[in-house]
């Protein structure tokens, strides 16, 4: 039974270790999140024209929920992350925010997008962010979003040259 608990024991002192690592880690990231940050919109930033999204700038919605005479903002952008909506905006206090998003300007801008409505009308308001604002509001959920992107971008092309080489390699053998 000594032998047991001398293995417990040893276990419980290593589980302790790893977290004191896992805790000086987590402090040493803490002071370089905004350099992450900044490394990683720098890499994705040149990939948003060709696969980023055209968001609504605004609209008029019906009855039914449905929107029309739609205006969209003309760069492409990436969702990274929503949070809890402010209670109004910092461009006008008698618009009421709805929703709220971080997003990634193709210009390499954060951004959040605030959409307000009046029941007819929807529009919204890009507020500029600061790196250091972004991760406090957001969270890391935004570092690992940006990860998801390029990991996601990253299986297309392979997924779309495979298929080039197929079709080349079909050409190519004259059958």
């Amino acid at each position: 039974m000594d032998e047991v608990e001398r293995g417990f024991e040893k276990l419980v002192e290593r589980v302790k270790a790893a977290q004191a690592k896992r805790e000086e880690l987590t402090g040493e990231l803490k002071k370089k999140e905004t350099v992450l940050l900044s490394r990683m919109i720098k890499d994705v930033a040149p990939l948003i024209p060709e696969v980023g999204l055209i968001l609504l700038k605004k609209g008029k919605e019906d009855t039914k929920g449905e929107i029309f005479d739609t205006v969209y903002y003309k760069e492409k952008m990436l969702v990274l992350g929503k949070t809890d909506p402010a209670e109004y905006r910092p461009d006008d206090i008698n618009k009421k925010v709805v929703n709220q998003f971080l997003v990634l300007h193709q210009d390499g801008s954060l951004y959040e997008l605030m959409y307000s409505s009046d029941g007819v009308l929807i529009d919204s308001y890009l507020n500029p962010l600061r790196m250091e604002d972004a991760i406090q509001i957001y969270g890391y959920e935004i570092l690992l979003n940006i990860f998801r992107f390029l990991k996601d971008y990253h299986a297309a092309e392979e997924s779309l040259v495979s298929a080039l080489e197929s079709v080349l390699s079909y050409l190519s053998s004259g059958v």
